[in-house]
Parts: structure tokens; C-alpha cells; sequence
């Protein structure tokens, strides 16, 4: 089969694409996938640079997602000719996150889906939403159960709240149509009017650019009376945490999520309490996360937004892609 490699000490220019065996066929309670797709994720690009060490030969991509070829003995949960996606920690099923931290996380800890096929348990996968191709399917692992979490399964979202999203990102852009599917209000911000508009056009109902309203913490509690929103998904980090802490309501919530602004800086720790918000850090989620959000879009019926597609052997010029900040939602590998 064909694959990508990354070569030690990594760099785009460290990314081999290589002959690798087939591999054998599933065993018990495991699955034959074909992957059809990828897409690419921040975590994956610094992997693939090497922010992230890993060992040398690592298949990267977190995100993988194929038609079921074989099951192994005692799966149910599968046939062949499924659409499968993989979940982003295979040995979180439910419940609290684990204390193993990114040791079995594809193409981090473990080999990941920039292959053509894989055997794995048939745990570490889930059924794709109705409909959905292989492309589409392949955006949820990392970005769109990011977002269901952040909102739904620690955000606990109603209908007829508030929500801030930041940037057009994939997890910015799931978190507008989850908020939507809720029948939230939403507030979008990016540092680009033509990315605005587009997001006005997904829904947002409200938009500001942070480059002419760089306090646009204050901007958020005009648009909102005075109260600020209810949730915030915080893609930035340490760079955008104090505007996020002005824009939020009294007993808002928070959902720390990245840290393209900055991975450490001062904390207003006073205005925290003051606001008595409830700030949560978090990285990605279970499969039980993963199953509720399919189970929600089967219902909901909405669809990613595609970038840019790549095949697997253009991976590299798929992350200069993804590094230019060109992109409007999910940039895709063909497999």
C-alpha cells in the first residue's frame, strides 16, 4: 500500500511517500478499513513540522475515513461496504478523558491514516453520518467532535443561546452549525470581511472583524445589550483569552480549545472570578462524544465545509496550504 512517512528530525520536506506492506486481516473485534480520506488538523501540521516529536517513520494524520473490507470475529457494530471514520483517541470510549495522554492518538503516539489501508480495532472507529462521503466523513475526528464537545457535551447548549466562534477554521465552522442546529444565536469574528460574509452566508448572525475592532470584546456585549454571550469556543489561546473573558456573560462559559494566538501569557485570573465563568480545557473527546454528534447530524442534516482537496502523495503542499491561512474550513486528502 501506498503511505507517508515522516522522517526524523520531520519538516514538510521529511515527508516520504513509501511502498508499505498490506496489512494482514482483521482479528477479533477488528476491521479491514480502505481509507478513502483525510483531513488535515493544527495538531497534524505540528506533528508534520516537528513541534510535536515523534518517532521516526511515523504515518501522521489524526483523521481517517474508508469503506469496511473485512470484519473479524465478534464485530457488530460494522459491515463490509460501511462507511467508517476513525475517532481521534481510540482507547477513550466514554466517561473521563484517560491519563495516557497522546500515546495511542493516530499519527501522534501511533501511526495515523495517511495510508491507504488499515486493521484496528473496531473501537477506534465509528459509523460516518447518512449520506456523507469519505471526505466529508473524514472532517469530524478531530475538528467536529472538538466543537460538540466544546459546546454540547461540556457547554451543556440550549436553544436561544449565544455562542462566539472565532476564526473559519474547521472547528469554528462545525461549532456556527452545531450552534445553528441548537437554534442559537451566533457571532462570528475573523480578520477578514470576504471570510465574514462567508460565514454570514453559513448562518452567523453577527460579524466582527478583530483587526478594526481589536477590543472587540466590548463589540460582542454591544451586540448583545451589555450581557455578553454565553459560550465561547477559545481557538487562540493565551493571544485572544482576555477578549474572550470581556465578551462573556456573567457565568459564561469558556471552551479552551487552541493556541494559535499564543501558548502561554498573562491570565486575568481576577476578572475570571469576578465574572465567575467557567473556563474548560480541552482536547478533542471520546467515541461517545463522536457517536452523539452523528446521531445529532443524521437528524440535523448539515454538512462540512470543504476547502481545498490534495492527494495523499501532495500532503506537503497540503500543509503549505493549510500554513498560508487561505483556507475556509477543511482542507482534504484524497486517498
Amino acid at each position: 500500500m501506498k503511505a507517508i512517512q515522516i522522517a526524523a528530525p520531520a519538516g514538510l520536506d521529511a515527508l516520504r511517500f513509501v511502498d508499505l506492506p498490506d496489512p494482514g486481516p482483521p482479528g477479533p473485534g477488528e476491521i479491514l478499513v480502505r481509507l478513502r480520506a483525510s483531513s488535515l488538523n493544527y495538531h497534524d501540521y505540528l506533528v508534520a513540522i516537528g513541534g510535536i516529536p515523534t518517532a521516526d517513520g511515523r504515518i501522521p494524520m489524526s483523521d481517517g475515513a474508508g469503506e469496511v473490507l473485512a470484519v473479524g470475529e465478534g464485530v457488530k457494530d460494522f459491515a463490509v461496504g460501511d462507511l467508517a471514520v476513525s475517532t481521534f483517541f481510540p482507547l477513550w470510549q466514554d466517561g473521563d478523558a484517560p491519563d495516557d495522554g497522546f500515546t495511542g492518538v493516530p499519527g501522534d503516539g501511533a501511526d495515523g491514516y495517511a495510508r491507504e489501508m488499515v486493521v484496528a480495532p473496531a473501537t477506534a472507529f465509528t459509523r460516518a453520518p447518512r449520506g456523507w462521503d469519505a471526505a466529508e466523513a473524514a472532517t469530524i475526528t478531530c475538528a467536529g467532535v472538538t466543537a460538540w464537545r466544546g459546546l454540547v457535551g461540556d457547554g451543556a447548549l440550549k436553544g436561544g443561546e449565544t455562542v462566539l466562534v472565532q476564526g473559519t477554521g474547521g472547528v469554528s465552522i462545525y461549532g456556527l452549525q452545531i450552534a445553528k442546529a441548537f437554534g442559537c444565536t451566533v457571532i462570528a469574528t475573523s480578520s477578514s470581511d470576504e471570510k465574514l460574509e462567508r460565514l454570514k452566508a453559513l448562518g452567523a448572525d453577527s460579524l466582527i472583524n478583530y483587526k478594526s475592532e481589536p477590543e472587540w470584546g466590548k463589540a460582542v456585549r454591544k451586540l448583545t445589550d451589555g450581557r455578553g454571550v454565553d459560550h465561547i469556543l477559545e481557538i487562540g489561546g493565551a493571544g485572544t483569552l482576555p477578549q474572550s473573558i470581556v465578551a462573556a456573560r456573567n457565568g459564561g462559559h469558556i471552551a479552551l480549545i487552541g493556541v494559535l494566538a499564543g501558548v502561554a501569557g498573562p491570565v486575568p485570573t481576577v476578572a475570571i472570578m469576578g465574572k465567575q465563568l467557567k473556563v474548560i480545557g480541552l482536547t478533542v473527546g471520546s467515541r461517545r462524544h463522536q457517536l452523539d454528534m452523528i446521531r445529532a447530524i443524521d437528524v440535523a442534516g448539515y454538512r462540512p465545509v470543504l476547502d481545498k482537496r490534495f492527494p495523499l502523495e501532495h500532503l506537503a503542499d497540503a500543509f503549505r496550504h493549510q500554513a498560508s491561512n487561505r483556507h475556509f474550513g477543511k482542507i482534504v486528502v484524497d486517498i
